[in-house]
């Protein structure tokens, strides 16, 4: 299999209708796999709205040959906690690491901006999705039926930086006569 090259960087004005684009056939996609007959925002997101969260929350871009592939946003909390939305990834792209890179991403930006904890939503139904969080840190905290289906909250917490104590002790061998 060819190694694909992947760019990812921060999203801007200009990618709004491509990324756009991108979060409806993501989530049309999500609603079919899992089952979801209600209406999921995705759906029904204006290019205004998209624009907001790229003034507003970090929003990420993967690209190959200048095409958008793949993106994310996150809304930065006052308490130092993330939430995580509309992570999509282009139905031809799937399984070539490019959620990977995104997360990668996502994980070097929370712990640059000291974000303690990231929140995120899915389908608990959809194992695929819930697998591919578990290995990258996130475990489920908790589940809701507020949307018409099972969702779960999963969870990644970030380690605090930590600062090491020297202690400069030095131990002699003294013979005790």
């Amino acid at each position: 299999m060819e190694k694909l090259g992947f760019v990812v960087r921060k999203a801007t004005a200009g990618d709004v209708e491509e990324i756009r684009l991108l979060a409806k056939e993501a989530f049309k996609m999500y609603t079919e796999n899992a089952g979801i007959t209600e209406l999921v925002p995705p759906l029904e997101e204006t290019y205004e709205d998209v624009k907001r969260d790229i003034e507003t929350k970090e929003v990420f871009v993967a690209l190959i040959d200048g095409i958008i592939i793949g993106s994310v946003r996150i809304d930065i909390k006052g308490d130092n906690t993330g939430y995580l939305g509309r992570f999509g990834v282009s139905a031809l792209y799937q399984n070539n690491g490019v959620g990977k890179i995104l997360m990668n991403a996502v994980d070097n930006t929370m712990k640059e901006l000291g974000v303690t904890k990231l929140y995120l939503h899915t389908a608990s139904r959809m194992f695929s999705l819930v697998k591919f969080y578990y290995g990258r840190g996130f475990y489920i905290e908790s589940t809701t039926k507020d949307r018409g289906y099972i969702r779960a909250l999963l969870c990644k917490e970030y380690e605090t930086e930590k600062v090491e104590v020297s202690l400069d002790i030095k131990y002699e061998n003294r013979a005790v006569v």
